[in-house]
């Protein structure tokens, strides 16, 4: 983490050697710290760097470079810094009054370094009753500063240990705090456990210290945790699973070992259920145990939802949506009734469609009928912003399905929720929207949660891009062919978003959109970085002409290149915001600046995907404000839960809509050049969709129809296939 943007003060690496006088700033990450170093001659200085602040007192030898900081001054930015105990008295009565060696407070300390002077802290070491001959230290006391003591070396130590084997010192706290004395002997007989038992910790730094421990290569727990390493890239690719013969392929190009080793040891896993097997159509196919158990789960409790539900008003279902009808003076399409009814008869209902179709008039519907039965409904959706939608369109309370379960945050790497199978929902009905943004985990949870008996209505566009987390859980429903469904397909909304509807069904069917010059356009541009040049143009001249920058999104296929999301970020950045010398900045952030949460946050109640703007900053803290008008406080070390949000992923934007969306479509693009992907960026815009690059981009995209195959089960387990 840095402060802000440095200027070079001195590009040669020097070194320092000083006693640390006073900490400014200690990220809770351990990722970054900020403190005063009184150097020989008793002069100070300011140093920084990437790792856990070290101790009050303690000799730091330092090496890096002097820099100018353009808010702070002249300070040494540390690349390396290896820790000393003190040795002046002065050092260690500064160490022993810093809070970290429990027992002590500063008047302590001062009378434990008035009777053993230099020798206090070999004293501590090696002859600990000695203590007692200090004013107010009994046998007890004596005991609890040892051990305390005791404690910050071997935490000192671990990371020395990390720094000599090329590991960042970082990581020390996290292992010391799992593992306390038995970090060292942890570290060097079973380094992979780390990966699996320390936040923040993978394979690829685990194997870093495996590695200086000596481990072999091809040793079997190294291989075994590069399978699960590799599942786990799978997952975060979308995949619930992957053919055998792949996995030992990527593997064994990882760890740089032979595959006839590799399946020795996947062998082993299988049968000692580490990792799971399933065998489909003549293809094996490898699973992490999440994954495995989530798939399998939900498959069974769709089955059982489906079998224990009892039909709604069951004599004439048909009467109660006619009742609806006339008192509502709206006749409902044909199909629309069908899926009302079928949400009357069946325990799982699926109602898919593309934008304009009416499924909002059919959830509308649903409520008001499943109501007047005396039925105990709840909405949701997979992101808050999809939420909201959903109760401004139905006018009946929506949450986010995180906040209906009652999340209670992650703990070893798992989310964890108050409603569970030993806490049911309490309700009749459940009406999901938005399913396609919804992963096989989230799934898994949801169906646990949910009383056999209820119906439970799913709702989503099956063309949209499917969940960034694992499986593809609305089309693999569909697909099972197990349960009613009713798509809808007859476009009934032509107001001011009717091109726009009109043009995402011509692409969804393949066909080129149509360009009116107003609320569906095309700029031209040769390049990528045209594009990029346009598309600042563009965002100047709507905010010139009244355009608020919170109502009109950016999206980009990818992250990289100079139309992707990062790049852009910056360039509207410095164009829409500058730096000023009354605009305060802190850590790539600005006063005013678009942002967007980028992890859920129950504390906070903002999640990922939740955009905001900056309305406060200084040094230590910002405040954004959420388009609810609700404004969140973050300190230093929350600031990595934020991102610029001038520009965002298509994937990130699912659930949303804004009333301008500006896409580009370069050929630097090529591998995102998808129809689904440009469905779902047109179908985010309700009032106008501006596409800028170049019509050979833009004739790939629609005409590209092979969407990349998830690997996933759900549908041949539903169909009970398998």
């Amino acid at each position: 983490m840095q402060l802000q943007q440095d200027l070079d003060f001195n590009n040669k690496e020097e070194q320092l050697i000083g006693i640390v006088d006073h900490i400014i700033f200690s990220a809770a990450n351990d990722e970054f710290s900020v403190f005063r170093l009184r150097l020989q001659g008793q002069s100070k200085c300011t140093a920084t760097v990437n790792l856990p602040a070290p101790l009050l007192g303690q000799e730091v030898q330092l090496s890096g470079t002097w820099v100018v900081h353009p808010r702070f001054g002249r300070q040494f930015r540390a690349v390396q810094m290896h820790v000393s105990a003190p040795t002046t008295t002065h050092g260690i009565e500064r160490f022993l009054s810093s809070g970290v060696i429990e027992g002590i407070g500063p008047a302590m300390a001062r009378r434990i370094v008035e009777r053993f002077g230099t020798d206090t802290l070999k004293i501590i070491e090696s002859t600990p009753r000695r203590l007692t001959e200090v004013t107010g230290i009994g046998p007890k006391t004596a005991e609890k500063i040892t051990a305390s003591y005791h404690r910050q070396n071997e935490l000192r130590d671990i990371m020395l240990w990390l720094e000599e084997h090329g590991v960042t010192g970082g990581y020390a706290a996290r292992i010391f705090k799992k593992y306390g004395s038995l970090s060292l002997k942890m570290m060097e007989t079973n380094p992979y456990q780390l990966a699996q038992e320390v936040d923040g910790i993978g394979f690829i730094t685990a194997d870093t210290i495996a590695a200086a421990c000596g481990w072999e290569k091809n040793s079997a727990e190294r291989i075994a945790a590069g399978i699960l390493f590799e599942l786990a890239q799978i997952a975060s690719n979308g995949h619930c699973c992957i053919p055998e013969a792949l996995l030992i392929e990527h593997t064994a190009k990882r760890l740089g070992v032979e595959h006839v080793d590799i399946m020795d040891v996947l062998r082993r896993e299988v049968k000692m259920h580490r990792v799971y097997a399933v065998d489909e159509m003549g293809e094996r196919l490898i699973y992490s145990p999440q994954l495995y158990h989530a798939e399998v789960e939900t498959a069974d409790l769709l089955r059982i939802l489906k079998h224990k539900a009892e039909p709604i008003h069951v004599h004439n279902p048909a009467a109660l949506v006619s009742k609806w009808e006339e008192e509502h003076a709206v006749t409902l399409a044909q199909q629309q009734r069908d899926a009302v009814i079928a949400s009357l008869l069946h325990g799982v209902v699926i109602l898919t469609g593309g934008p304009g179709t009416g499924k909002t008039t059919v959830i509308r519907s649903m409520i008001d009928i499943m109501g007047e039965q005396g039925l105990e409904i709840l909405l949701a959706a997979p992101t808050g912003r999809a939420a909201k939608r959903l109760s401004e369109a139905t006018g009946a309370p929506a949450a986010t399905v995180h906040r209906m379960l009652e999340a209670q945050g992650r703990e070893g790497g798992e989310m964890h929720f108050a409603r569970d199978a030993e806490c049911m929902l309490e309700a009749d009905v459940v009406i999901i929207d938005e399913v396609s943004m919804m992963d096989i985990v989230l799934m898994q949870h949801l169906l646990s949660a949910v009383l056999p008996g209820t119906h439970i209505i799913f709702v989503g566009d099956a063309d949209q891009l499917p969940a960034i987390g694992p499986g593809s859980v609305l089309k693999d429903l569909l697909r099972s062919g197990v349960f009613p469904c009713v798509r809808l397909t007859q476009i009934f909304r032509q107001n001011n978003r009717g091109t726009i509807v009109l043009n995402a069904h011509a692409i969804n069917t393949g066909s080129m959109p149509t360009f009116t010059g107003n609320d569906f356009s095309f700029v031209s541009a040769v390049s990528a970085e045209e594009a990029a040049k346009q598309i600042l143009s563009i965002c100047q001249s709507l905010i010139a002409t009244g355009h608020s920058v919170m109502d009109m999104q950016v999206l980009s296929p990818m992250r990289r290149e100079a139309c992707g999301v990062d790049a852009l970020n910056r360039t509207l950045q410095e164009a829409l915001n500058p730096e000023a010398e009354d605009n305060a900045s802190i850590a790539g952030f600005r006063s005013g600046d678009k942002v967007m949460q980028i992890r859920n946050d129950y504390t906070k109640n903002v999640f990922n995907g939740d955009v905001g703007r900056i309305v406060w900053i200084d040094t230590e803290k910002l405040i954004v404000q959420y388009t609810d008008d609700v404004d969140v406080t973050y300190t230093r070390d929350e600031f990595v839960s934020l991102t610029l949000a001038y520009v965002m992923s298509v994937h990130k934007s699912q659930g949303s809509e804004y009333s301008t969306v500006i896409l580009p479509l370069v050929r630097a693009h090529h591998i995102m050049l998808q129809r689904n992907l440009l469905y779902t960026a047109v179908t985010r815009a309700k009032k106008r969709v501006i596409l800028v690059g170049d019509r050979t981009a833009l004739f790939t995209a629609v005409s590209n129809d092979r969407t990349r195959r998830r690997y996933t089960l759900l549908a041949e387990r539903l169909a009970e296939r398998i």
